[in-house]
């Protein structure tokens, strides 16, 4: 209505009600204040005011718009106001009435009322404060007289602390030197060893580019007191006795350290402040002592440590010394057996050639064709065999040579086949030998060392085949009968899966039989290095004692079949060729054992 356009004016939100509680107008500032409404009993219910009503069911009654149109007079009260999005806001409402309609006037008074809370509860805060400050003056009476005995506890704890969890005499001191430093406001602290009436400064905290003599003295006054092992504390103009004199005076503590009353040193602790020192000096004392004890510790500990380091290091070279000589013992007792086996064999074996030979002559004078053809078939043999047995005793002899025990050079293929020939019995239509060989040059070693490392690596790589793979029926056959429980019958001069010969039984082998298993050797030359790789297809060695298998006393056989010293033995005789030895490994895939060896040896 343009008779109420009067009321764009205000600055407060107006609303004006006819009789019939209709709005027939609200100013701009009311819509930008309030939400619109449809009636104006959804308005009333988001205001509310501080009343106490009778009870009654008309909720209606604790609403102030409520109570502002049923008034008879001017209506004035400090209302709240929720909006859509729960916020309160508070305004005066000022209620005039005019003829048929009612002005309702809202003036926003959310921040005064805010101001009137706040101002409410800093008085509260204010009370509290003063409580808190009455409370506070009794806290800091007691809190100064704790004050230094907390200190004196906390630096005695910390310390001790520090000395426990170390054993390393420098990092005991220095923690005791910082922490005094701190304490006593110290610009420079040292320890001090104790060596008749001198004193050698062993550790310095602070100051650390200020050099400092080995040995100092103090004067006979402060010697007298660290002597009846007290602290000395004075002030003065020099540090110790030919020391270049301070500008000023300094504060000087000496700490006299000692143990079963005996004194080991003194800790010397400088600075520039100047007061008396009461409750700090008793913290002192037990300090001394704690420092006294970790000191004598820390030399107990390093000496045990030393010795231990000592025992180890022995322990090692008995053990190494041990393998040693059970290798040489070993290898020598294997050369006198094998001279004297070679020597027993050559005997016989002379006989028998000689024989031959004679028997060769006489063949020529049998007339009978089918007599002759048979004993020359047997000669040929009877040749052959000695002619292996006389190659097999002289393989032995070249592989314990005795008389090559010093350095000398070697054709390592060469080393290699001679020692594939002594465990031929071994290897023989049950493992395929595969051969890279390199054309290497002379390399100068121990022979008959290097051929037992082969061997022993070789007869592993067997034994690991064997284990990992089925034994085929032809071994299982060969076996019973050399036990006597097989039962075998002779077929047309055969003996079944046996060749019958004129002086004993050899095993016959199937040739269509797959074989087990395959080695492969590989050689090269690199860098200056020998390099041998021996690798098999074997059971390979699990990862947990791939570390373990080159030390003396570890075996992965079955008890009574290893001792342990096969590898370690290797490893010795690798290492006095300065060479090294490796080992690759894969369960159910096999193993290959590296060797490299430098050539300049």
């Amino acid at each position: 209505m343009k008779k109420f356009d009067f009321f764009r004016q205000f600055r407060d939100a107006v609303i004006i009600i006819n009789k019939k509680n209709e709005v027939v107008y609200k100013n701009h500032t009311f819509k930008r204040w309030f939400k619109d409404f449809v009636n104006l009993k959804k308005f009333s219910h988001n205001s509310n005011f501080d009343i106490c009503p009778l009870d009654s069911e008309n909720i209606e009654i604790y609403s102030p718009i409520y109570h502002a149109l049923i008034s008879k007079e001017n209506f004035f009260a400090r209302i709240s106001y929720q909006s859509e999005l729960n916020k309160i806001f508070y305004y005066d409402l000022q209620a005039i009435k005019k003829g048929n309609y009612t002005i309702l006037f809202f003036t926003d008074v959310s921040a005064q009322n805010s101001l009137i809370n706040m101002n409410k509860e800093n008085e509260k805060l204010l009370a509290q404060i003063e409580e808190l400050k009455s409370e506070n003056e009794d806290l800091q009476k007691i809190k100064k007289n704790a004050q230094s005995q907390a200190i004196r506890i906390a630096l005695v704890s910390k310390v001790s602390n520090n000395i426990r969890e170390s054993m390393d005499l420098s990092q005991i001191l220095q923690s005791a030197l910082k922490e005094l430093s701190v304490m006593f406001g110290a610009y420079k602290a040292y320890f001090a060893e104790s060596e008749k009436n001198t004193f050698t400064i062993q550790e310095v905290y602070g100051d650390k580019k200020l050099k400092l003599p080995d040995k100092i003295k103090f004067d006979e006054k402060t010697m007298k007191t660290i002597g009846a092992l007290d602290i000395a504390v004075s002030n003065t103009l020099t540090e110790y006795m030919g020391a270049k004199p301070f500008k000023q005076p300094v504060m000087r503590i000496v700490i006299p350290v000692h143990h079963q009353q005996k004194l080991t040193g003194v800790i010397v602790l400088l600075s520039y402040q100047k007061r008396e020192l009461n409750e700090e000096m008793e913290i002192l004392e037990p300090i001394s002592t704690q420092i006294s004890n970790a000191i004598e510790r820390a030399e107990l500990y390093n000496k045990n440590i030393q010795t231990v380091k000592e025992l180890k290091n022995t322990l090692k070279e008995l053990k190494e010394t041990q393998v040693q000589l059970i290798n040489s013992e070993k290898m020598a007792s294997l050369g006198q057996l094998v001279a004297g086996v070679a020597h027993e064999i050559n005997t016989p074996v002379a006989s028998i050639k000689s024989n031959n030979s004679i028997a060769s002559k006489l063949l020529d004078t049998i007339d009978d064709a089918e007599l002759k053809e048979m004993l020359k078939e047997i000669n040929e043999i009877d040749k052959e065999a000695v002619s292996r047995i006389s190659n097999i005793v002289l393989s032995l002899k070249k592989f314990v040579r005795l008389d090559e025990a010093e350095l000398q050079e070697a054709d390592i293929n060469k080393e290699l086949d001679l020692t594939l020939d002594l465990i031929r019995h071994e290897t023989k239509n049950k493992i395929e030998i595969i051969k890279n060989y390199g054309e290497i040059p002379m390399i100068k070693c121990f022979p008959n060392m290097l051929n037992q490392v082969f061997m022993n690596i070789l007869v592993n790589a067997c034994q690991a085949i064997a284990e990992g793979k089925p034994v085929n029926a032809a071994k299982q056959l060969g076996s019973e009968a050399a036990n006597g429980s097989g039962k075998l019958k002779v077929e047309s001069g055969k003996l079944n899966n046996f060749q019958l010969s004129t002086s004993n039984f050899q095993p016959y082998t199937d040739s269509s039989q797959p074989l087990k298993g395959t080695i492969t050797i590989t050689t090269d030359f690199k860098d200056n290095n020998l390099i041998v790789k021996i690798k098999d297809n074997g059971k390979g060695i699990p990862k947990n004692q791939l570390g373990k298998i080159f030390t003396a006393g570890f075996t992965t056989k079955s008890s009574g079949v290893g001792t342990g010293l096969g590898l370690a033995i290797c490893t010795k005789i690798i290492e006095k060729h300065n060479g090294k030895i490796t080992v690759n490994s894969e369960v159910g895939k096999g193993s290959e054992f590296i060797i490299s060896i430098c050539s300049d040896l």
